[in-house]
């Protein structure tokens, strides 16, 4: 979520300098004198009793106790639409979503605060050894890029937002049980085989299923499926919210209000019911052809998932790549190499030429 930076500051109490949160230690260092301070952290009843999720229809109709909310001051991207926050003192920067330069122009933000954070395990450097190895691997990518899988460039360090919702459903489905079973049949030239078919009889039901934290990315930043791909998230390891896990990173606001959220985890949702569906209907196949789904107890969560980023430009494009701050998982964006691509091509065929030379020849 996006803070003010006076929430992002702690001072040592030692020598007044800044203290940072340490990825992979429930600790805050000071980046001058190297004070440490330790991070209070949850035992499992506390967790499951202090991270108690929100009503969705109060926070829908706006009546969620003010206790839940807070105003910040954040900054606009014009390009790729993040809302990021930045030092008070910063005029001009970069968009750490779509490396474009941007002048930073802050603006109040009311919003739901965040309830849980999972913090960073992961180093900067743990974080740009599992993006090496990534590009590493990408073989038709342009040298630039490889290059800059050599280059110390830094990695962003970032909270995305999620919503985390639950609820309680009752599906009724209409369709059909397949049961196969084998005929013979006979081949034009008098051959025999089996063929299977399929003998299909309607049938209905229901299911029912609590979903539990089912994780949607509050924000338009990132591409959702590239996004959806460093799944699964540990949520054990979720902590109070508090702005000192943030200090040293930045941290996105939501830009995917509730009701869009929710209507993205029907949908995730819908997955796993459907699959429930097929179980019921049970046979060798199954077809669906209605599924009704009534929703009750609809309850969320506001939690912050720390990601390592770099956004970098190739011919006038912006590529991402990001890491889970949590478990190290890798995805990214690239650009292809024509030649590479062209000269693996010329490759391949001028193998199998000469395969077919020295065929030719052995004849």
């Amino acid at each position: 979520m996006a803070t003010t930076e006076t929430e992002h500051r702690f001072p040592c109490v030692q020598c007044g300098a800044s203290l940072r949160f340490v990825p992979g230690l429930q600790t805050l260092a000071c980046e001058y004198c190297g004070h440490e301070q330790e991070m209070p952290k949850l035992d499992d009843a506390t967790r499951i009793k202090t991270l108690q999720s929100l009503d969705y229809h109060e926070a829908v109709a706006k009546t969620l106790p003010e206790t839940e909310i807070e105003e910040t001051r954040v900054m606009n991207c014009q390009t790729c639409g993040a809302q990021v926050e930045f030092e008070a003192d910063t005029h001009s920067t970069e968009c750490p979503f779509c490396a474009t330069p941007v002048v930073s122009d802050t603006g109040t933000n009311r919003h739901i605060k965040p309830q849980a954070v999972i913090p960073f395990a992961l180093s900067e450097r743990d974080a740009h050894e599992k993006m090496r190895a990534w590009l590493r691997g990408r073989w038709f990518a342009p040298d630039g890029l490889k290059k800059y899988a050599r280059s110390d460039g830094r990695l962003n360090g970032l909270y995305v937002p999620y919503w985390a919702f639950d609820a309680d459903t009752r599906s009724s489905y209409t369709g059909e049980r397949g049961t196969h079973y084998y005929v013979t049949v006979r081949g034009p030239k008098g051959k025999t085989r089996q063929e299977r078919r399929t003998r299909w009889r309607r049938t209905s039901g229901s299911v029912a299923r609590k979903f539990h934290d089912v994780l949607v990315m509050a924000a338009r930043s990132l591409p959702r499926p590239m996004v959806r791909r460093l799944e699964p998230w540990t949520l054990s390891e979720l902590e109070l919210y508090s702005p000192k896990y943030l200090s040293g990173f930045r941290a996105e606001a939501y830009t995917v209000d509730l009701p869009e959220g929710f209507d993205i985890a029907k949908q995730r949702m819908d997955e796993v019911i459907r699959n429930d569906i097929r179980r019921d209907i049970g046979g060798d196949d199954q077809r669906i052809h209605s599924v009704s789904t009534a929703y009750a107890d609809e309850r969320f969560k506001h939690l912050l998932l720390p990601i390592w980023m770099a956004a970098y430009r190739y011919r006038d494009k912006s590529y991402r790549f990001i890491v889970n701050g949590q478990t190290g998982r890798v995805q990214g964006e690239r650009p292809w190499s024509a030649w590479k691509i062209a000269g693996a091509v010329a490759a391949v065929l001028l193998l199998i030429a000469l395969i077919a030379f020295v065929a030719e020849l052995g004849q």
